[in-house]
């Protein structure tokens, strides 16, 4: 049975992408369309880059995620140890990853839907390697509780096992990277260990 406890720290830079926003995402041709500190996350896919079917079927399953499907097909993407590193969760294993999706779907069980709505508005891949594959991504927030609709740009950075499953997924909101340290890192995980049991995702993933 996956265990929602505190788990022993993951060795993070074993799998951490440590990624440069500037470099992959200014925008040169149009400095304007920049932030201030110098990263343009809002996607354009007519600029993305090629790859091949395997690598789509990582950035369909995980939008499908960020867009509330909350699939057992989309999380076989991941790994079974995979991370999952944003600005509110930090989670170590596939099962944690699951109970950050499973929040907006699961109205059956008794607990309401975190959003109306979320929907992938576009992506841009921007880094495509052997083991990395980054993408910009433009998602919409709809609350439940509230009437307006939030769209945040981001970028996506997945690093990728030799069996081609993700097992480190970084959501940068920001320029800044995560420091892993002081109270944040500490909520975060706070956030990853135990909303599954909440949420109560499959216990076969």
């Amino acid at each position: 049975m996956p265990s929602t406890a505190p788990s022993a720290p993951v060795p993070l830079g074993e799998h951490e992408p440590r990624t440069d926003p500037q470099a992959l995402t200014s925008n040169r041709d149009d400095p304007s369309q920049n932030a201030p500190t110098d990263v343009d996350y809002t996607p354009h896919p007519e600029r993305s880059l090629k790859v091949g079917p395997e690598r789509e079927a990582i950035v369909k399953a995980i939008t499908n995620l960020y867009s509330g499907s909350a699939s057992e097909e989309d999380m076989s993407v991941y790994a079974e140890k995979a991370v999952y590193d944003d600005p509110w969760s930090f989670c170590d294993t596939r099962y944690k990853i699951a109970g950050q999706w499973y929040v907006s779907v699961l109205p059956e069980k008794g607990i309401p839907k975190l959003f109306a709505s979320t929907k992938t508005l576009a992506t841009e891949i921007v880094e495509d390697s052997p083991t990395t594959l980054a993408w910009k991504q433009s998602q919409e927030y709809t609350p439940r509780l509230l009437h307006f609709s939030k769209v945040v740009n981001s970028l996506i950075t997945c690093t990728l096992d030799e069996r081609g499953k993700v097992v480190y997924h970084k959501d940068q909101w920001n320029h800044k990277d995560y420091s892993h340290e002081g109270l944040g890192k500490v909520l975060k995980t706070l956030n990853g260990d135990y909303l599954t049991g909440v949420t109560r995702p499959p216990k076969s993933l």
